[in-house]
């Protein structure tokens, strides 16, 4: 059996999420949860608020809620998950998040940034295409905007609705898209799920670029 690690921004077990990842994985691939906020109550996790220039994250409780927390107050908490992880004999890490995060974790085995695969795998499939991007916060707006734009998209449209609140409001925000504005959907959150991009498809037409399959694909020819 292969061990991997997964680190969440948020709380672990990510029982939402993982469903859809272990159906792709092979079957000799075990996974060990970790996240960046185990442990901490609300309260604690409120006092994480975002500096001026902060990366704004959203990830899940245990309890099933969000939160919204600077990325800044987080980055020690992921660098003991990684410690403790590698201790645990895991030959990968992936982060269960498509936020952008510095280079300067410590770790002795690969790192898998969700965000560096969308971003290299987007630009390469339709080139200076038009991206409707999907993000849980409309404080995430301007970063977002910015990162594709760095990744060469001709144009970005931000659609600001939380995969943490129900299929419902994710489908109500894609019926509203103007669809001669854009080229393809980008689901900018590891929380958004397989059903909401097979329903956008079937809405939109549109090819709709999911995080979670899309790193599970790569982690299965990794290991």
């Amino acid at each position: 059996m292969i061990k991997i690690g997964a680190i969440t921004v948020g709380q672990s077990p990510r029982t939402d999420l993982m469903p859809d990842m272990e159906a792709i994985f092979m079957d000799s691939i075990e996974v060990i949860q970790m996240g960046g906020l185990d442990g901490l109550t609300r309260e604690e996790i409120a006092a994480f608020t975002p500096g001026p220039d902060d990366h704004v994250l959203v990830s899940r409780l245990t309890d099933g809620t969000s939160v919204t927390f600077g990325e800044s107050h987080v980055l020690p908490r992921m660098q003991d998950c990684i410690t403790k992880l590698e201790a645990q004999g895991v030959s990968l890490i992936l982060f269960l998040c498509t936020g952008e995060f510095p280079e300067d974790f410590s770790a002795s085995v690969p790192l898998i940034f969700p965000n560096r695969i969308l971003t290299s795998v987007v630009p390469a499939a339709i080139p200076g295409c038009r991206l409707a991007v999907f993000t849980p916060s409309a404080d995430q707006i301007t970063q977002v905007t910015n990162k594709w734009l760095r990744a060469s998209a001709a144009a970005v449209t931000v659609i600001p609705v939380s995969p943490y609140n129900g299929l419902e409001p994710v489908l109500s925000a894609a019926a509203n898209l103007n669809l001669a504005d854009f080229d393809m959907i980008v689901m900018d959150c590891i929380g958004y799920t397989v059903e909401m991009k097979e329903k956008i498809h079937a809405m939109t037409g549109r090819p709709v670029v999911l995080p979670r399959t899309l790193v599970a694909r790569m982690i299965n020819e990794l290991v």
